[in-house]
């Protein structure tokens, strides 16, 4: 096959990272994959070997619109069997091109429980005709999506995120080794992985962990991500100073070293307010670490009951939750990140979810 993925971008985050393991995957097993971004290029993006066009469109109506054209030429000129378009900007353009070049069948893929507002809802009603089919990461997004008219019931699926079981295993002398240059000695390290975004709720992650300190002074918080957002970074810093927590977190960044990371960690904390189908939870547990989680989008659907779930904006709930954990025993910690790798390893293998991908591409290509 012939495959075009859509991607807005290939900047550092989980939806952006599950496409390009997913087209590389494709890419391995013989199919012709090219990677269209409709931004243009930029300094901290996804490494990849795949071939990537940049359709450089930016804000202004000429740019969208010459991007567009740039997009249709490519297109006549690659003849696609299939367009797989991922989140609300490039499921749209992926549409627009049909359009311009209706022999292109798409398929859309929606990656979290929010897109946007009753506009963006709208125009995913009024422009569903034109895709073959759109599939959601969880039944959480998938529901909302039907609920909100933007997906009819008959044309929506769901296809949970894989996880590269192979890249994320446990190495007890990574661990060991990530610790010392860390820093961490004897510290109990929760890690948090996310970009710094309202979506993340690190608010309620920092009041949270304000009781989780008081409780337990040897508790340390590490995040990795990137600060995608000024204002909510900001945000998070001040609250970070007015709890008194300065010498306790660490503002990592954007890290590259995730399994390294997790290894050095004890146990792995998420607070978001809304999600899809996190990459960042079933990453950690691959690499065997307890999580506390909220219930967020796909997040039940993902954990299961190999961790612990909160509902959302829930701090003292959250902060529970954590606690109870660093309570329980070493051994009882290892016996439920073992379960967690177990789990993933049955239901969100990246190998089995590639499959299930290749599968679905052959089916609407025999339903044309």
């Amino acid at each position: 096959m012939r495959i075009v993925y859509v991607l807005t971008s290939l900047g550092m985050g989980g939806a952006e990272r599950q496409v390009l393991e997913l087209a590389g995957r494709m890419a391995q097993r013989g199919h012709t994959v090219v990677v269209l971004a409709l931004r243009p290029g930029v300094a901290d993006e996804w490494p990849t070997r795949l071939n990537v066009v940049h359709l450089a469109m930016r804000r202004s109506p000429r740019s969208v619109l010459a991007g567009v054209a740039r997009g249709r030429r490519f297109l006549q000129e690659f003849h696609p069997d299939l367009v797989h378009s991922h989140s609300f900007h490039a499921n749209l353009v992926a549409r627009l091109l049909k359009v311009l070049v209706p022999s292109i069948p798409v398929l859309s893929t929606v990656h979290n429980v929010y897109e946007g507002g009753w506009a963006r809802m709208l125009a995913y009603r009024l422009t569903d005709g034109l895709a073959r089919r759109t599939v959601a990461v969880s039944k959480a997004a998938a529901d909302r999506f039907v609920r909100l008219k933007a997906i009819p019931r008959h044309k929506c699926m769901v296809m949970p995120n894989g996880i590269d079981t192979a890249a994320f295993t446990p190495d007890a002398e990574r661990r060991e080794e990530k610790r010392i240059a860390m820093g961490a000695g004897s510290a109990f390290i929760w890690l948090a992985v996310g970009r710094i975004v309202p979506a993340k709720d690190y608010p309620t992650l920092l009041r949270a962990f304000a009781q989780v300190r008081a409780a337990r002074g040897e508790a340390r918080l590490w995040v990795a991500g990137a600060e995608t957002s000024v204002v909510e970074a900001a945000r998070v810093r001040a609250l970070t100073a007015e709890s008194g927590l300065e010498d306790a977190v660490r503002w990592l960044g954007l890290c590259r070293d995730l399994p390294a990371l997790l290894d050095a960690a004890d146990a792995f904390v998420l607070a978001s307010a809304w999600e899809g189908m996190p990459l960042a939870v079933g990453e950690a547990m691959a690499m065997e670490k307890p999580v506390v989680a909220t219930d967020a989008g796909g997040v039940r659907e993902l954990v299961g009951d190999a961790g612990a779930i909160v509902p959302v904006r829930a701090p003292d709930a959250l902060a529970a939750a954590m606690l109870h954990l660093m309570q329980s025993t070493p051994e009882e910690r290892r016996a439920l990140g073992r379960a967690a790798r177990e789990r993933v390893e049955k239901l969100f293998s990246m190998d089995t979810r590639a499959d299930e991908w290749e599968e679905l591409y052959r089916t609407i290509l025999k339903d044309l």
